[in-house]
């Protein structure tokens, strides 16, 4: 969680920089959720998410350089630098994409599912979406075809209240809008504290085994809140101060930081994981900076269309 912290923290100071190109949505406060997953999946199962993705991607395997640099448009990054923020994708690590179109990656999950199910590999696929997802079309026709062909795929919902700017509960006709309308598809109703690390690691172990065991999907709520706006062009001053005030009070990682010494984790363990960390994304920083940007050739090439028809053919 440390490590995701820091690394969007880091993402933000380039931003401010003007280092880093276009747009960006950062998971600061909601690290807990990427972290414990990151933790329980298999090597070769499959995450898809939002455009708020930097975190699942870097915990599946993927260097805070090739990230940072992505995010800088250098050549060091994940895609070359011609992805950006979001359109993280590293499939060798099995972060199968960041998608910018609400509830489009939904349906491609189940299919990756589908895969796994006809090849016999044990494979799980797990699709981490927003609130938002819940009022889409596709997150619906997702979960019916999940149901029905008994897919080994987990739908996780980071409900952190609110759609862009919008509070979910102002444009949505039930209380949890993920957990709630899990019964109108045979699915267990599942909230969890998404900001508690041990809760979200026991929820994606159980998720996970009933996935390879052959029993069907998953759909996961977890509460959780982002620290700022929707993207970096958002404030975010449309949230109550007291709102926010509280869920700044459960930041999932310096209480789960005072967890662990209160277990008898001696403090400084603690302070090497901080000390480390911060040293490494000091290293990705400068490993980043350093990398030119890419040579101009490259934009003609992983592009589908030739302006003709014949890749109809």
């Amino acid at each position: 969680m440390y490590e995701c912290r820091v690394l969007e923290q880091r993402a933000y100071d380039l931003f401010m920089q003007n280092l880093v190109k276009g747009t960006s949505h950062l998971a600061l406060g909601q690290e807990a959720v990427a972290a414990g997953f990151g933790t329980a999946m298999r090597e070769d199962d499959y995450t898809f998410c939002t455009y708020r993705g930097h975190n699942h991607t870097y915990v599946r395997g993927v260097t805070m350089t090739s990230i940072l640099g992505e995010l800088m448009g250098r050549e060091c990054g994940l895609l070359r630098g011609k992805g950006g923020s979001m359109h993280l994708t590293s499939v060798e690590n099995g972060a199968m994409g960041s998608y910018a179109i609400i509830g489009a990656h939904l349906p491609v999950a189940a299919g990756a599912a589908w895969t796994a199910q006809y090849k016999r590999t044990g494979q799980v696929s797990v699709c981490f979406f927003g609130d938002g997802t819940t009022n889409i079309g596709a997150f619906h026709e997702a979960l019916n075809f999940a149901v029905i062909w008994n897919l080994p795929v987990v739908f996780v919902c980071e409900n952190n209240l609110y759609m862009e700017y919008t509070p979910i509960g102002e444009v949505t006709a039930v209380e949890n809008p993920a957990a709630d309308r899990a019964a109108a598809y045979g699915l267990e109703s599942i909230i969890i504290d998404g900001n508690d690390v041990e809760v979200v690691y026991e929820a994606a172990c159980a998720s996970l085994d009933k996935a390879r065991r052959g029993d069907g999907p998953t759909l996961i709520e977890a509460q959780t809140y982002r620290h700022g706006g929707h993207s970096r062009a958002d404030p975010g001053k449309y949230r109550p101060d007291e709102e926010l005030q509280s869920w700044l009070a459960r930041d999932p990682i310096p209480t789960y930081r005072q967890r662990l010494l209160d277990l008898g984790v001696p403090e400084a363990a603690v302070e090497a994981i901080e000390s480390e960390t911060d040293a490494a994304i000091d290293e990705a920083t400068e490993e980043a900076r350093n990398s030119p940007p890419p040579p101009v050739e490259i934009a003609h090439i992983d592009v589908w269309a030739d302006g003709g028809a014949s890749w109809r053919n």
